[in-house]
């Protein structure tokens, strides 16, 4: 298993997951993704927020990253933290934790960038996923109303429930 950052010859692939995970999440849960500007893509790439994990040199997982998430996280985004987002795992691929596998390469690369904390949010009211993060090490936080100003479509009107993992400094 292999953490990179993605390239822009990963775009169209990373636009393949995204329509699986919209896919998936119909047949899970009453929200889903909206789809996504390929232009916000574009510049998490550009920028190395845009990471890939493969297996065998084929691309299994993929997630973004940011440094600030004011919509969601209000005054809790002045703390020095790396935030993940859009984290889609390929079906063939299902059931290998790379949530986990996430956790334990961010954990490290937050500590070498001086960040306190790993942070994720979810829907509000996804109970499954709640669970899920919370075993996977997160600590829920619990759930807020998101400013939706400059929001992807799928968080308008909703309730977000928040997650951290403080970085230990030793």
């Amino acid at each position: 298993m292999n953490s990179k950052p993605s390239t822009i010859h990963d775009i169209d692939e990373i636009f393949e997951f995204y329509d699986m995970a919209i896919a998936y999440q119909k047949t899970k849960f009453n929200k889903q993704w909206q789809g996504f500007d390929r232009a916000l893509v574009e510049k998490e790439i550009s920028e190395n927020r845009q990471w890939k994990i493969t297996i065998d040199n084929e691309i299994a997982c993929v997630f973004a990253i940011t440094f600030e998430d004011k919509s969601i996280w209000k005054e809790k985004n002045s703390d020095k933290a790396v935030y993940f987002h859009r984290i889609v795992t390929h079906p063939k691929f299902r059931g290998q934790h790379f949530v986990e596998k996430i956790i334990e390469w961010g954990l490290p690369f937050a500590k070498e960038k001086g960040l306190d904390f790993l942070r994720m949010d979810t829907w509000g009211d996804n109970q499954s996923l709640i669970d899920y993060y919370q075993k996977c090490g997160f600590n829920f936080l619990g759930i807020i109303t998101p400013d939706y100003d400059g929001l992807p479509k799928h968080y308008e009107g909703i309730t977000l429930s928040l997650f951290e993992i403080e970085v230990k400094k030793s």
